[in-house]
């Protein structure tokens, strides 16, 4: 939640401009907010926040991690409901794509392009990325997709670039696995 959101913990983090996000004034603009840095450095944790305020102010939305997306649009291709698929996607008043780092083939990165183009400055989206900004062009089989795409996202964005350690080395091991004790 964003009350959850830990704004000592060195990263990077500017308090006053994620407190700024939070209002959800940027998703009412359909931008986008980027959030890379390192694993374990909080980026999901941070998305979630976002995506926690703004179901508080009654927008609908949509977290999923980038392979899952693109496998569920591999199996819409397939299964003949892509522009189904597509339209749905498109939708959601803010979308929360996780864990932005694998290259992607020529199917995927024209998905990509496809549920981008389509929210592009009628919706708002969230990625994470351990990869730096400056590097995603380079995760494209094609330069002309990735130049549409980077287009796109980039320009408008908020860019919350976050450092540091792995915040789960200072979690207790039951913590960090998700397990408890009874």
């Amino acid at each position: 939640s964003p009350e959850a959101v830990d704004y000592q913990v060195p990263r990077g983090l500017d308090r006053g401009q994620f407190q700024q996000l939070l209002t959800g004034q940027w998703i009412m603009a359909h931008h986008t907010v980027l959030l890379t840095g390192p694993a374990g450095c909080g980026k999901t944790f941070l998305a979630c926040a976002l995506g926690h305020a703004a179901c508080r102010q009654d927008r609908r939305v949509r977290y999923i991690r980038l392979s899952r997306l693109l496998g569920e649009l591999l199996v819409a291709r397939l299964e003949h409901t892509y522009p189904q698929a597509l339209k749905a996607w498109a939708q959601v008043e803010l979308l929360i794509l996780d864990d932005w780092g694998e290259p992607l083939n020529a199917d995927q990165a024209r998905d990509l392009w496809e549920i981008l183009d389509d929210r592009y400055q009628r919706a708002a989206t969230i990625v994470t990325s351990q990869v730096p900004v400056n590097q995603w062009h380079s995760l494209f089989a094609d330069a002309t997709i990735a130049d549409a795409v980077l287009d796109r996202v980039v320009h408008q964005a908020y860019r919350i670039e976050l450092r540091g350690e792995s915040l789960r080395k200072t979690l207790p091991p039951a913590a960090a696995s998700g397990t408890t004790e009874s």
